[in-house]
């Protein structure tokens, strides 16, 4: 039985792929072990969405070489996909995005083309035992959604179903397209039998997640809306969590009927990126400042209370003290409930990376912290609210925080709560009384 280490870079996408190649490797007699020396093999599912996420990933390969000189060493994922030419020496095998669901059958081909007795082979039967060997499709023409499934995940209470592949929007900062190619749907049969399974297993709650999970069912005649639909029918799920979505997708019809679903979680990531027009405009986001505010007050309308949270850009390029001051007011004016704010990193390969006038890094620095006191603010003036109030809370975990055990789990808004209580009631549905700021927990 060989042994099977695995990490994971990057998104919730990634995750879920990595979950699902581990649960394919224990179904084919393959012993999963920690990410530390002495595996026989180390899979390591890459990032490529930034500068830094490629040398987290050159990273890792590097220290699974060294934690075994003699194991297989596995990338797979984004980074190898987009930047196949520049992948590290004393990498056994290459595994591009949508071939991850073959990790077996590449295992079991690559140990047989290997030749175990290279070594003491010819010089040819040597040079091919060193070759790597790499399975990459042209991402960018493939048309086949990746079937990947999951029985279990890594948390025991809630479950993240990738239901989409690929991104059509070519943001100009973005090189994702090029590592995940166009938009592949799952099946809705597909999802509904894993989110069965899953329920089957105890799950209460599911998150749809994707690359550009808005574009949802374009490419096979179906869309998200429907697709929430048919899981909310699905008996011993109580919860179904969005990953992040688009403006374009929040229309009054799409808001309307998810308010009337008791399943719903109101809790909402909508992409933003600026609050700054002419910066959305380079970003080549395809909507206004205007449109998105709009969008945020349809969810407002049919939620009450709604946990609203966006993702900032800041030190674009062309980014002056104007447009930066026009963005922080948009933030402000939104009133999000938390703002995750990212300062611009230059991608090669990407349309912004040759623009002129790339910010400098201390203005970055320094407007990144004007968002972050402010988002800070934000995020305490919504917990403030919950003071006084009675929340329903699906319960995850036992921890010990000052000395003292509780029970964490989350809202449907997902603020995270603390409870005490002598009773296990880990995967349980509680309603708790928020009496102080003591039980929000960060």
């Amino acid at each position: 039985m060989k042994k099977v280490a695995l990490h994971n870079l990057g998104c919730k996408v990634n995750a879920y792929e990595t979950e699902a190649m581990q649960e394919l490797l224990e179904k084919h007699g393959y012993e999963i072990v920690p990410f530390q020396e002495g595996a026989d093999v180390y899979i390591i599912n890459t990032c490529t969405v930034t500068n830094m996420a490629d040398r987290k990933s050159r990273q890792m390969l590097h220290r699974a070489r060294k934690m075994n000189p003699d194991s297989i060493v596995v990338a797979c994922g984004c980074y190898v996909q987009a930047r196949k030419d520049d992948i590290p020496d004393g990498i056994d095998i290459v595994i591009g995005n949508n071939k991850k669901q073959n990790i077996v059958e590449i295992l079991e081909n690559y140990e047989k083309e290997k030749n175990p007795d290279a070594q003491a082979g010819t010089p040819a039967k040597q040079e091919k035992a060193a070759e790597t060997y790499q399975e990459i499709l042209d991402i960018n023409h493939e048309k086949a959604y990746e079937d990947l499934h999951l029985s279990t995940a890594a948390e025991h209470t809630r479950a993240y179903i990738k239901v989409q592949d690929g991104c059509n929007q070519f943001c100009s900062y973005c090189i994702i397209p090029f590592a995940r190619g166009r938009v592949r749907s799952r099946s809705r049969d597909s999802v509904l039998e894993e989110v069965k399974t899953l329920a089957a297993n105890g799950y209460k709650e599911v998150v749809l997640t994707g690359i550009h999970l808005s574009s949802y069912g374009i490419d096979c005649d179906d869309n998200l809306l429907s697709l929430i639909l048919a899981i909310h029918e699905v008996d011993g799920i109580e919860r179904i969590r969005l990953g992040s979505l688009e403006p374009r997708i929040i229309t009054e019809e799409f808001v309307q009927t998810i308010a009337q679903l008791p399943k719903m979680c109101p809790h909402f990531h909508l992409s933003l990126q600026s609050g700054c027009n002419a910066t959305l405009k380079r970003m080549n986001r395809r909507y206004t400042a205007e449109e998105y505010y709009e969008k945020c007050r349809l969810l407002r309308k049919y939620f009450r209370n709604p946990a609203l949270t966006t993702d900032v850009i800041v030190g674009f390029p062309g980014e002056t003290e104007e447009e930066f001051a026009e963005s922080k007011a948009f933030v402000d004016k939104v009133d999000f409930y938390e703002t995750h704010i990212f300062k611009y990193s230059r991608r090669e390969g990407t349309k912004a990376a040759a623009m002129k006038d790339q910010v400098p890094d201390q203005i970055k620095a320094v407007r990144s912290a004007e968002l972050i006191e402010l988002s800070h603010r934000k995020q305490a003036a919504y917990e403030e609210r919950l003071i006084g109030t009675t929340q329903e809370v699906l319960i995850e975990e036992k921890i010990i925080r000052n000395g003292e055990e509780l029970q964490i789990g989350h809202t449907k808004e997902y603020v995270k709560i603390g409870v005490k209580n002598p009773n296990n009631l880990i995967n349980q549905l509680v309603n708790v009384e928020i009496e102080n700021q003591l039980q929000i927990l960060h």
